[in-house]
């Protein structure tokens, strides 16, 4: 239970926080202090990839399960006033019966751990734009979302605080913290990778040799040749070095039409001679003649 200068802490209504924070943000605001709150739309917390498994990873935290739902409340609420995201270090303002302040802290990824994640997505990640939405396999999600191995801290690797006077290791401003966490990486997945200190361009660094056809040219043999393609289509192909017909300029130069094959008739083919004959003598009559 929560104890507040030896007794009950008194309850807030939310109305109160909202204006609490409100108040709060713009103080920081004028002097010039960045100020980022966590403003959630609707009742779902996260509603990309990243932000729901880091949601989801949270709420498999045994050890954090009796807190929880009150910090869902609270990040709800918009009473997370500031959420700042740094290597290793998340540092948060939430409005309650007075502003406190939040601390996180998480371990850094063993490099043998860094370098078999990468190892195992290798080629998995076709681009960092299909990695920060949350657009490959199924396997690589499963890989980089394991708790044990994977991205995602383990209960033991994250440390926090609160200025908040409670006997309980999480209370529930710290869960409101972690929460907003969540959708935080839905704004900007990136975050994640500044939070466990590592590079997510890593993980493309097979990207080349997985996708070869995006760097190399056409294979030998596999371009076709002027003379293939008019063949293929039974096609002349223009004369590469000939000048290129333009608007304004003499067309390219062509071969006359072939003149038309003057047609005859065929002579008429001779009577045979024979050994009599027909002739026509002046008066008129014809006779025989042999």
């Amino acid at each position: 239970m929560s104890r507040y200068d030896g007794g009950w802490a008194p309850y807030v209504p939310v109305a109160e926080r909202r204006r609490k924070a409100l108040r709060e943000a713009q103080k920081l605001r004028k002097k010039g202090l960045p100020v980022a709150p966590v403003v959630i739309a609707g009742q779902k917390i996260a509603t990309t990839f990243w932000g729901k498994a880091w949601c989801e990873n949270l709420e498999s935290y045994h050890d954090f399960e009796n807190r929880l739902p009150r910090g869902r409340t609270y990040v709800r609420n918009g009473s997370v006033v500031d959420l700042q995201i740094a290597p290793l270090a998340v540092t948060a303002l939430v409005s309650g019966s007075r502003i406190y302040k939040v601390s996180v802290a998480v371990a850094t990824v063993p490099q043998a751990q860094w370098r078999s994640i990468c190892r195992d997505c290798a080629g998995g990640v076709d681009s960092l734009v299909e990695l920060l939405q949350g657009r490959f396999s199924k396997g690589v999600m499963e890989r980089i979302c394991r708790q044990d191995r994977g991205l995602f801290p383990r209960p033991s690797e994250i440390r926090f605080s609160c200025s908040f006077p409670d006997a309980a290791s999480m209370c529930k401003h710290v869960a409101a913290v972690l929460y907003g966490i969540g959708a935080r990486l839905d704004e900007k997945p990136e975050l994640l990778f500044r939070l466990r200190a590592v590079d997510e361009n890593d993980l493309l660094a097979d990207l080349d040799a997985a996708v070869p056809l995006s760097k190399t040219g056409t294979p030998p043999g596999k371009i076709l040749e002027d003379g293939d393609i008019s063949a293929l289509f039974g096609l002349e192909m223009a004369d590469a070095g000939a000048p290129a017909e333009t608007n304004g300029e003499a067309p390219v130069a062509s071969k006359p039409p072939a003149a038309k094959k003057r047609r005859t008739r065929p002579k008429p083919i001779a009577p045979e001679t024979s050994e009599s004959a027909l002739e026509l003598t002046a008066d008129g009559f014809v006779k025989w003649w042999k």
